[in-house]
């Protein structure tokens, strides 16, 4: 008796209605679309956070390879968004344009990212001092997802040689401290960038040096890093140009307090009226100065030169 309810109840059963597959089907559909939704996203924030991992490990690769002196060069990273795809090259040498390239290690971007934002002082390229692993180009690089502009990573270099994921805060403008080691100066008169050229007098002619401002023309821009022994004594220098014969010229020198300790001018070929800037041996602007802005105006300076800057 018990087996025959047990078939009748069977023979009842009618199954699932089209409803409730319907219903079944849009439910999977659901939870297909957000599995799938998550997982491209988690990739994309996969490859940028992978992406942004490996430049800084070449930053550091670069300031690792400098303070041991290996070769006994500087080494730094040029980031280059010219060619398709970016790639970013760790080079031997005070800069890109005049490194040894038989020593390039390049790296190219995965084909998902790019590089987004490159602040860099208007360079693309990070060099690393020999004595404290420092860099004159502080700054950030970002870079992002191609298909999802929304995922956005960001390395930090700071002009100590600190390579962070995060900002530092900076003070506001009116509290934060300003001194001479970062200095713009505004600058009138036309260059002629295919003939002149720019002299540093360290130490009251105890060394000095001239290279041609078109060997070191970086995106309509001068991009100059060099490091010279005075007296024994390395001095590290960084000249490069915010704007150029448009309609002036903003010039931007990095003369760190660490890594100098001599008297320095800098002067313009062309320019007979006077030095762009001039740098007692602590460091000082000698252009006659406030508390935080030097002015044109005696010190041998050029008649060219005005709004002389702390940053």
């Amino acid at each position: 008796m018990n087996f025959n309810l047990q078939i009748i109840n069977f023979k009842d059963n009618k199954g699932f209605t089209l409803i409730e597959i319907v219903i079944v089907i849009t439910i999977l559909a659901i939870i297909s679309t957000i599995v799938i939704s998550n997982f491209f996203l988690w990739t994309k924030k996969t490859d940028v956070n992978n992406t942004i991992q490996e430049f800084a490990n070449i930053l550091r690769l670069a300031q690792n390879r400098t303070l041991s002196s290996e070769g006994d060069s500087q080494y730094g990273v040029y980031i280059n968004t010219v060619d398709s795809p970016y790639k970013y090259i760790l080079f031997k040498g005070t800069s890109y344009d005049t490194r040894d390239s038989s020593f390039d290690q390049v790296s190219i971007l995965v084909k998902t990212v790019e590089f987004f934002n490159i602040s860099l002082g208007g360079g693309n390229e990070i060099v690393f001092s020999k004595l404290s692993g420092a860099s004159v180009q502080s700054g950030s690089v970002s870079i992002r997802s191609k298909s999802d502009t929304s995922q956005i990573k960001t390395v930090y270099i700071e002009n100590s040689g600190t390579i962070n994921f995060s900002s530092v805060s900076a003070p506001s403008d009116s509290s934060r401290t300003k001194d001479s080691r970062h200095v713009h100066i505004d600058y009138s008169r036309t260059i002629n960038t295919a003939t002149e050229n720019i002299t540093l007098n360290f130490d009251d002619g105890v060394v000095i040096q001239t290279f041609p401002i078109n060997a070191y023309l970086i995106g309509d821009q001068i991009n100059w890093l060099g490091t010279f022994s005075v007296s024994g004594s390395n001095q590290t220098v960084k000249i490069h140009t915010h704007r150029l014969n448009s309609t002036d010229t903003q010039f931007s020198v990095h003369r760190n307090g660490t890594l100098n300790n001599k008297s320095l001018k800098i002067t313009i070929s062309d320019d007979t009226s006077g030095n762009l800037v001039n740098y007692s041996a602590d460091g000082k602007t000698l252009n006659g100065l406030t508390s935080t802005n030097c002015y044109s105006g005696g010190f041998d300076l050029s008649v060219n030169v005005s709004n002389c800057t702390w940053q």
